[in-house]
């Protein structure tokens, strides 16, 4: 079982979003080292603090779940998207999605002022200067800890 936590701007995709379709496709992710996380690392189960980046607060709002294996995120074929990728061929995939599924929702959110005021969540990557990732990997302990804070 992997922990980890990922970000989305809630003016493109929320916790009630996810509430209300179930499950979501992960698309549009254009980091290596996040596409690695994904392709190479997340396995179905696995849970996922879902955190709304530049919300007014940030902080993680719910919980969800790995729901899916990695497969190749369509977007990067689409000549209409944002997220198409020139050098992506289906033979060739670049990019990979996984999907999330929703497990709950956070009332009130855990928010980031918290999370770097609290001593035992110190070490999470998310309160580390200059960590910008989408997907970062997160401790066992620090999972439970957010969630027993929620």
């Amino acid at each position: 079982m992997n922990y980890w936590l990922m970000k989305v701007e809630p003016d493109t995709y929320s916790i009630d979003d996810l509430a209300r379709d179930g499950v979501y496709a992960w698309d549009g992710v254009r980091n290596y080292q996040a596409r690695n996380f994904m392709r190479d690392a997340m396995r179905v189960g696995d849970k996922v603090l879902f955190y709304a980046s530049n919300a007014k607060p940030s902080g993680v709002v719910g919980l969800a779940k790995i729901a899916s294996v990695p497969r190749a995120d369509p977007t990067q074929f689409d000549q209409s998207s944002h997220y198409f990728d020139q050098k992506a061929t289906t033979e060739k995939p670049r990019w990979v999605l996984v999907d999330v599924a929703f497990v709950k929702k956070f009332a009130p959110p855990v928010t980031l002022a918290e999370i770097k005021l609290d001593p035992t969540l110190a070490g999470m990557l998310l309160v580390r200067p200059g960590q910008r990732l989408s997907i970062q990997s997160v401790t066992k302990k620090h999972y439970e800890h957010i969630v027993q804070l929620a």
